[in-house]
């Protein structure tokens, strides 16, 4: 298996095939010839399970896999259905741009909400907070904890997909509102966020320009960056140590 050499290449990262992976290889099985083989690059167990199956549904043989370098190599052959899977692709597109995400939220006690979404629930304090501790996360963490998390966990990511060698991703975030007293409803003003500032610390010794480069990229595609900076002073730095 290790002898083939593949029309194509291309690295999937740790996406799983729920997340997008099978949008992904649509999209470069359009770029191999027919009868050309696909080289899928992954970190993520779950597709030796999940890729075969796929294959004999949308018409491709599945040749196999071998190990690479911290990563497993599939091999998939493309079939001659090419109508079908330009269809396929379209519709998978289609669908990914009209997908909702949808959650409720009910007051279940003083000062707390449940959120449920999906499989999962969680609970969330007060908008705002001033205590040192509290039994729940008041909102404003929950939505600076999301920009944070999103950043960490899409870097990551995004750096195992470009075989960056990364010991440690860690970002720090301080956050401010242009007045607090004005939610608090102590005084007239805007209550809205004025400024965050975010210092991600990435542990590597890979090519520095190449790590730039990437997180770069990750800030980029970020839907909650590309949001939060259309309305406030988002500051968003790389430190790599």
């Amino acid at each position: 298996m290790s002898t083939i050499t593949p029309d194509k290449v291309f690295d999937g990262g740790d996406l799983d095939c729920g997340s997008g992976l099978i949008l992904l290889i649509r999209e470069h099985m359009m770029q191999t010839p027919v009868d050309g083989i696909l080289e899928m690059r992954s970190r993520e167990p779950t597709v030796a399970d999940d890729l075969p199956p796929w294959c004999r549904m949308a018409g491709h043989e599945y040749l196999g896999k071998v190990d690479g370098d911290g990563y497993t190599r599939y091999f998939v052959r493309r079939g001659n259905g090419q109508k079908a899977e330009e269809e396929a692709l379209a519709k998978d597109k289609e669908e990914a741009r009209k997908y909702e995400w949808r959650l409720r939220a009910r007051s279940t006690g003083h000062l707390k909400s449940t959120i449920y979404a999906r499989n999962f629930s969680f609970e969330m304090g007060q908008a705002a907070s001033f205590e040192e501790k509290d039994a729940n996360p008041s909102a404003l963490e929950y939505l600076f904890g999301a920009l944070a998390g999103s950043l960490t966990t899409a870097f990551a990511s995004d750096c195992a997909r470009e075989n960056i060698e990364v010991d440690d991703i860690e970002l720090t975030l301080t956050g401010t509102l242009n007045n607090v007293l004005a939610h608090m409803g102590l005084e007239d003003g805007d209550p809205s966020i004025e400024r965050v500032e975010c210092k991600c610390f990435v542990s590597t010794f890979d090519d520095e320009e190449k790590v730039r480069s990437v997180w770069q990229q990750t800030v980029a595609r970020s839907p909650i960056v590309a949001t939060l900076q259309k309305s406030v002073d988002l500051q968003l730095k790389l430190a790599i140590v």
